[in-house]
């Protein structure tokens, strides 16, 4: 399923929405929202959001969009031993979704949700990039939440909790933002 924001990049998302929405399922289950299905989606859109910035940064263009469809993204197997999350046996449903999973946008994502500074930079980077097109695209769910959406993923944005994933490539993201521009590699 993809968001609005997916759709109005047209076809440079081609193969980023599945990445998307797993790394999203990821985030929401390792730290999982306040009781509530009001708090359950807005945490949900917090960490799509949040997933959505780190992929487009991570795969600036088409090619990179097409490559990680053609190869995959490596799974949730790394961050399932950090957060101490039990994969064990899984059903081939929960398996297939997992694989789907990028560590690097995780990482990345849970830097964004913990330093307001890193997404607004982050945001910031992508203006011009072959994601955003020609409509504009907002992320204030993760560059400005407001004291509901806090509420709801008290976990997902505490930064002590998210530490071990966020500092993953941490780095990366870093040098990534450090760099001229997204796209420009």
């Amino acid at each position: 399923m993809s968001t609005s924001n997916e759709r109005r990049s047209g076809s440079v998302s081609v193969g980023l929405p599945s990445v998307i929405a797993a790394t999203t399922q990821w985030l929401i289950r390792a730290y999982p929202p306040a009781s509530g299905a009001l708090n359950a989606v807005l945490a949900e859109a917090q960490a799509r959001q949040a997933a959505t910035v780190a992929a487009w940064l991570r795969y600036p263009t088409a090619v990179d969009a097409s490559l990680v469809t053609l190869v995959g993204p490596g799974g949730a197997g790394r961050l399932d031993w950090l957060v101490g999350a039990d994969a064990g046996e899984l059903d081939a449903d929960e398996h297939a979704w997992r694989t789907w999973v990028d560590e690097v946008v995780a990482s990345w994502a849970a830097s964004l949700l913990t330093d307001p500074a890193l997404a607004a930079a982050a945001v910031a980077a992508l203006t011009g990039s072959e994601h955003m097109g020609a409509s504009p695209v907002e992320f204030r769910r993760l560059t400005d939440p407001d004291a509901y959406e806090r509420n709801a993923a008290p976990l997902l944005r505490h930064p002590d909790l998210v530490l071990p994933v966020a500092r993953l490539h941490r780095a990366g993201l870093v040098e990534r933002l450090q760099a001229d521009a997204v796209g420009a590699d």
